[in-house]
């Protein structure tokens, strides 16, 4: 992997307050290294594990060689990090007897699944044996790869803010707002109380909805909002998996929000299969998106269908909020309320 600042300068451009990158075209680059370094040592650091023969954790980052970067190319985001790491861990038994060792993970990059990363766990010199050793082994590397690959989690949302660029009416815009803090997040995630699940086989009495909103961007633009991983992270400040197919699944905030695409025509219209997580089992709306060109605007108009009467509002504070506020906030698509 190239070192940051070696790209090939005819495809790098420089993030500008004027946005000369034009409907992403160009090859731009953010250097997350620093901020990668920081993270990585709070995660480790916080591992521990015990059982009876007693407890391990991660006492130090000793060292930690490489560098991560993000690559936007052409509205696409591509995360490259290659990391190797050496740690110190200390363990306890029942009895009071410390113990130290330490673990490696020589190879780290997006390279590979967390699953199949190295991690090395092994006793410093001249330490006794001990059942510890087993235990930071087996319970000490799952958790090491559950914090590496937090690592990895964040960086796709963290940091994805002002790496794809608005392109409205070929106006872009100056800014996008920094990430959602860790507190709001968790507010966007769990804001609204979650009603009490139904019993599977309970048929329950539904209603239809149907929504408006204007944005200042293009049928294109909205539409490709609605459909790209990574910008459905950015808008929900979230980690989300989308399947832009027809019969492609896709999974929203933390899995609160799950469906199926039903129907995709680009730039005119999406019908989805979409649930709340808290509905019974097996129940989902249908829901109709259609994007409508309005002389530099575009309207959306959102038909729902199936949503539970007990759910209503739920579901219509979901869409204005996570969606529509989600995606002007973000991408800076405000306009006039419909």
């Amino acid at each position: 992997m190239a070192k940051w600042g070696e790209g090939d300068p005819r495809w790098i451009v420089e993030q500008r307050a004027d946005a000369t990158n034009v409907n992403n075209w160009h090859w731009t680059e953010r250097d997350v290294s620093s901020w990668s370094t920081e993270k990585l040592k709070e995660l480790l650091q916080a591992v521990v594990v015990k059982n009876e023969d007693g407890s391990c954790e991660v006492s130090e980052v000793s060292s930690l060689d490489g560098e991560a970067s993000i690559n936007n190319r052409k509205g696409k985001l591509i995360f490259f990090y290659e990391w190797t790491i050496k740690l110190k861990w200390t363990g306890t038994s029942q009895n009071g007897v410390k113990y130290k060792g330490f673990v490696e993970v020589p190879n780290f990059s997006d390279e590979n699944d967390i699953d199949e990363i190295e991690v090395k766990v092994n006793l410093s010199k001249d330490e006794p044996d001990t059942k510890l050793l087993a235990l930071m082994k087996t319970d000490g590397g799952k958790q090491i790869r559950k914090a590496l690959d937090h690592y990895v989690q964040t960086l796709k949302t963290e940091f994805t803010q002002g790496m794809i660029l608005p392109k409205a009416n070929g106006i872009e815009n100056e800014g996008i707002p920094k990430a959602v803090p860790k507190a709001d997040t968790q507010k966007i995630v769990t804001g609204v109380p979650l009603p009490k699940k139904v019993p599977v086989g309970v048929k329950i009495p539904t209603c239809n909805l149907n929504l408006r909103e204007s944005f200042l961007t293009s049928p294109e633009e909205l539409y490709r909002i609605f459909v790209t991983q990574e910008l459905v992270q950015g808008f929900t400040h979230a980690p989300a998996v989308v399947e832009p197919d027809k019969g492609g699944k896709f999974r929203l905030l933390d899995g609160s929000v799950v469906g199926e695409f039903l129907e995709l025509i680009p730039e005119q219209k999406i019908v989805m299969k979409w649930r709340f997580k808290s509905w019974p089992e097996g129940h989902f709306a249908t829901i109709t998106l259609n994007f409508i060109d309005t002389m530099g605007e575009t309207e959306l108009h959102v038909e729902c269908k199936g949503v539970p009467v007990s759910d209503e509002e739920r579901t219509r504070e979901g869409w204005q909020r996570y969606y529509f506020s989600g995606i002007k906030n973000t991408f800076g698509y405000g306009a006039r309320l419909c």
